[in-house]
């Protein structure tokens, strides 16, 4: 099968999101400058550098009461900060919980009832039991292609490591099991890992 997205796929569901998986997922947290804080999970997201660290997520859809967007890009519009807490498979139901549509005044830590603790160095809230979170400064928001579509970067100032994923000095993923987005409402957890040795190391 082959065919130009621009014309159309054809089928019941856009496989396009089954083409590029897993993907990590980044749960993101923010704080509009009212003090109301926001949680929600993207698929589009990865790190992009590791000096200094940078991550990046997209929004690609927008609210009616968000002017073009939704709530997490409007808050960073706003506070220039963010922070991404890792999804492990043990809080799959409640990642979910907040991917809905609520409108902005929902405080997604609450509907979901998720703890919460206060980021460090910026001003978030962040998943208090994550395996990891990432307090980030935002460095761009970029316009791409397409109606309410948003690339954001931030670059990474603050880590937190739950204690009991680290094993030998290392941040063992064994130890939470990270959850993956695939296609469609498919997800998948990492339940083995291996090593590979780079030429030349």
């Amino acid at each position: 099968m082959f065919y130009e997205p621009r014309l159309g796929h054809g089928l019941p569901h856009n496989p396009f999101n089954a083409i590029v998986t897993p993907r990590p997922i980044g749960w993101i947290s923010t704080r509009g400058a009212d003090g109301q804080d926001n949680l929600a999970p993207y698929s589009f997201f990865n790190a992009v550098a590791y000096v200094p660290p940078q991550v990046m997520f997209a929004s690609t859809s927008a609210k009616p009461d968000r002017d073009g967007t939704k709530d997490s890009v409007a808050n960073i519009r706003e506070t220039g900060v963010f922070c991404v807490n890792v999804v492990e498979f043990a809080a799959r139901d409640a990642m979910n919980a907040t991917s809905g549509p609520w409108p902005r005044e929902v405080d997604e830590f609450d509907h979901a009832q998720i703890a919460r603790e206060e980021c460090r160095m910026i001003k978030a809230a962040r998943v208090a039991d994550a395996p990891a979170a990432l307090e980030c400064r935002m460095t761009q928001i970029v316009p791409l292609e397409g109606e309410a579509n948003f690339l954001v970067l931030g670059e990474v100032v603050g880590v937190h490591l739950r204690e009991d994923c680290m094993v030998d000095g290392m941040f063992d993923i064994t130890r939470f099991r990270p959850l993956a987005r695939c296609g469609y409402r498919d997800y998948a957890v990492v339940d083995e890992v291996f090593s590979l040795k780079r030429p030349g190391e």
